[in-house]
């Protein structure tokens, strides 16, 4: 019999998911276990999102939408983004997909071999999200890793980028709030990076932003973003969506905002997949973006506590230290201290103390001796959480 198409075959497994899996199996056979491995708020979605959607559900439209999304989210959206960049984004650069990943996914398509260049070059960061490279992978394109180091708070540097570019390179992903590391990103680096593409036109830039509302910096302010500068609005993909600031993960909705040379050849990719994103949710991402954020500083409050819960508990263990992250609601914590590998630490972490959580090197080999553990839990998970890293330490060290 035939096989399947090979590229499939670079697409490697996502540890978060898969722990996820885990996790019900043994719930289901009457374990209890406290999950920090899994990337999802433990709140409900605002009242109000909710209520929108039901509405949608119940009084319609219930037909097919535009392929990009329907007129008046493409357009909250597109207001939403002008107002936090400071440059006009037009409604017709916002494409609603299912699921903010497909803005990644279709962005990799979209750029492989572009300009006619057979054996393009991706770059993403390291530790970084696990769907960076799978998707630059399965485009066919060649990932390049650039790193993100501990003892700069894991934020984007923009001479690490810069020094990894060549004349095929054609995508440069970045993230920030960064996801496994909490790390950020300054105006310095990136008037830096803005500076050095000047010699470098042929790149696209991803800039993944799904955190951006979940920044804890003391005046609450969002991290810079290179959709602020004029002159890369056609070299600026961003990613955005509902799933972290609104507790919308399972709701698949989330946006782009696209550089106009490339609204078209995105829509052709949309109506060969998905069509449109189902209408309901549509309008619970509407209600969204034009209703009272209140819920959302809420829980980055909460969060913000959290986050110095457990930051402060991990760095209390012997063996084991921890960054404070700037960003999102992961602690990425140094444990080559405790005389484990990330691996056998994680595995040894669910089967003896029933805690999850995920192995750095899952994110990339940056990531060797580090585990991810997310604070999206309530502060009296996360204190058992750390009781049970606790007693595997004394067990490891023989206490």
């Amino acid at each position: 019999m035939p096989g399947h198409n090979p590229a499939i075959d670079r697409i490697r497994p996502e540890g978060a998911l898969q722990v996820l899996d885990q996790v019900a199996r043994l719930r289901a056979a009457g374990r209890e276990i406290i999950n920090l491995g899994i990337g999802q708020p433990d709140f409900d979605p605002p009242a109000h999102v909710i209520e929108a959607t039901v509405a949608a559900l119940r009084d319609g439209p219930h037909g097919y939408t535009p392929v990009l999304g329907i007129g008046e989210l493409r357009e909250a959206c597109a207001q939403m983004m002008s107002a936090r960049c400071g440059q006009p984004i037009a409604a017709a650069r916002i494409a609603v997909v299912p699921g903010s990943k497909l803005t990644l996914t279709f962005a990799t398509q979209v750029l492989a071999n572009s300009g006619g260049a057979a054996g393009t070059e991706m770059l993403y960061p390291d530790p970084g999200f696990p769907p960076y490279r799978s998707a630059i992978a399965y485009s066919g394109a060649a990932p390049v890793a650039y790193p993100l180091n501990a003892d700069d708070g894991f934020d984007i540097d923009a001479a690490a980028i810069l020094a990894r570019i060549t004349p095929r390179t054609r995508l440069l992903i970045l993230n920030a709030p960064s996801n496994p590391c909490g790390g950020g990103v300054t105006r310095a680096a990136l008037d830096q990076l803005a500076t050095g593409l000047r010699q470098w036109p042929q790149v696209t830039v991803l800039s993944d932003e799904i955190y951006a509302d979940l920044s804890y910096s003391q005046d609450g302010a969002q991290l810079p973003s290179l959709l602020e500068y004029a002159e890369l609005q056609e070299r600026v993909i961003v990613l955005q969506g509902w799933s972290k600031s609104h507790a919308m993960t399972g709701w698949r909705i989330g946006f782009g905002v696209w550089p106009e040379r490339l609204i078209e050849p995105l829509r052709r990719l949309v109506m060969i997949g998905h069509s449109c994103v189902n209408v309901a949710a549509q309008y619970g991402a509407l209600a969204a973006v034009q209703g009272p954020q209140q819920p959302v500083a809420q829980m980055r409050d909460a969060f913000r506590a959290r986050r110095e819960l457990l930051v402060d508990g991990l760095n209390a263990l012997p063996g084991v230290s921890c960054a404070l992250p700037r960003g999102a609601f992961y602690a990425f914590a140094d444990i080559r201290g405790s005389g484990l590998d990330e691996q056998t630490f994680a595995a040894r972490l669910l089967a003896e103390q029933g805690v999850a959580a995920i192995p750095g090197s899952d994110f990339g080999a940056a990531g060797e001796g580090h585990l991810r553990l997310s604070f999206a839990a309530d502060e009296s998970q996360l204190r058992r959480a750390l009781a049970g890293i606790a007693r595997l330490l004394d067990e490891v060290r023989g206490g």
